[in-house]
C-alpha cells in the first residue's frame, strides 16, 4: 500500500544497504504478522551477493527479504516490480514543504515529519466519503 511502517533518517555517509540494518533493527518485533520485504536493487551489493544481509534479516525478524533487481538483458527504462509502490510513497512526501528540503538539523525530527505527513495522509483517507452510496428501501 506504500505506507510508512518505519523510518531511520541518517547522515549522508551511510550508504542506504548499510543503514538497512537501522530499519529492521527498529522494526525487528512491532509487526508479527510481516512475512516478506521487498528491498529495491540499492541495497544490492557485497552484503546482498554474499546472502549477509538476507541471511541476517532473516535470523533478526524472521522475515524474507527479496531484492527486486532490474533483469540484466534489459536497456534503457524499465517497470520492476513493486518499485512503483516506493517512488509514489516519495511523491506522497515530496508534497509537504517540511519534506521537499532538507530543513531539519535533527534526524529525529526530519522522522517526526515523515510520521506526521504519513499520519495526515492516513487519516485523509479514513476521512474520505464513501464513493457509492447504498440506498436501502
Amino acid at each position: 500500500m506504500g505506507l510508512l511502517l518505519v523510518a531511520v533518517v541518517h547522515s549522508a555517509n551511510i550508504q542506504d544497504r548499510d543503514g538497512a540494518r537501522l530499519v529492521f533493527e527498529k522494526a525487528r518485533g512491532l509487526f508479527p504478522r510481516l512475512k516478506l520485504i521487498w528491498a529495491d536493487g540499492g541495497y544490492a551489493g557485497q552484503l546482498i551477493e554474499a546472502g549477509q544481509l538476507i541471511e541476517w534479516v532473516q535470523k533478526l525478524t524472521g522475515w524474507v527479504l527479496d531484492i527486486v533487481k532490474r533483469p540484466k538483458d534489459a536497456k534503457g527504462f524499465t517497470l520492476l516490480p513493486r518499485r512503483w509502490v516506493v517512488e509514489r510513497t516519495f511523491a506522497w512526501f515530496g508534497r509537504y514543504r517540511r519534506l521537499s528540503r532538507d530543513y531539519e538539523y535533527r534526524t529525529d525530527t526530519s522522522e517526526a515529519m515523515l510520521q506526521l505527513a504519513m499520519i495526515h495522509i492516513m487519516v485523509r483517507r479514513l476521512a474520505r466519503q464513501p464513493k457509492t452510496a447504498v440506498v436501502i428501501e
